[in-house]
C-alpha cells in the first residue's frame, strides 16, 4: 500500500527515512568499529537524531519528486506497479546515497582536507548496501507496516468497507 493523502505521505516518508537511515547508520558504525556488535544498535541513535530529520526533509521536499521524474523517464504509468515502485526506489537511492554520504562525511568523518576522497569512499561503500537495503528490506518492510497501520486506522474509523473494495480491485 502506498500513501494516498498528504498526511499519509508524511507518515510514510518519516517511517521510510527512519528505517533507511537507521540501517545505514548501523552499517557505517560497524565498518568504522571493525565489525558489528550489539552496542552499535544503541550508538546509532546518536547519529539518528541528526541524520533522520535531514533525510526526511530531503525526501519529502526534493528527492521524492526528482526520483519520480527520473523513474518515469524509463517507466510508464501502465507498467506493473511493482516495477514502478522499484524504479522510484532505485532513483531515490541514486540521489539520497551520495547526498547523505556527503552530509555524513561533513558531520562525522573528520575528513579535513581529504573531504572529497573520504566522501567518494563512503559513497562507494554505502551505495551497494543502500540499494540492497532499500529494495530487499526497508522498502517492503515499510510498505507492509504502513499498509497495516492504514488498515488498522480505517477499521477504527469505519472505512473498512472502502478498504475491502480497494483491496479487491
Amino acid at each position: 500500500m502506498m500513501p494516498k493523502t498528504k498526511l499519509q505521505d508524511v507518515f510514510f516518508t518519516l517511517l521510510m527515512a527512519f528505517v533507511m537511515v537507521y540501517g545505514m547508520v548501523c552499517y557505517n558504525i560497524a565498518i568504522e568499529k571493525g565489525g558489528m556488535s550489539n552496542a552499535i544498535f544503541l550508538i546509532a541513535f546518536y547519529e539518528m537524531r541528526i541524520m533522520w530529520p535531514i533525510a526526511a526533509i530531503l525526501e519529502f521536499f526534493i528527492v521524492g519528486k526528482l526520483a519520480k521524474m527520473l523513474a518515469f523517464r524509463f517507466m510508464t504509468p501502465q507498467d506493473k506497479p511493482i516495477f514502478i515502485i522499484m524504479a522510484i526506489s532505485s532513483m531515490i537511492v541514486c540521489i539520497m546515497c551520495p547526498t547523505m554520504s556527503f552530509i555524513a562525511t561533513l558531520l562525522f568523518a573528520h575528513a579535513g582536507d581529504q573531504i572529497v576522497a573520504v566522501w567518494l569512499q563512503k559513497l562507494i561503500i554505502n551505495f551497494p548496501m543502500a540499494l540492497c537495503w532499500q529494495i530487499f528490506f526497508a522498502g517492503p518492510f515499510t510498505r507492509n507496516v504502513f499498509g497495516g497501520v492504514m488498515k488498522l486506522i480505517s477499521r477504527k474509523t469505519g472505512d473498512a468497507e472502502e478498504d475491502v473494495m480497494e483491496d479487491a480491485a
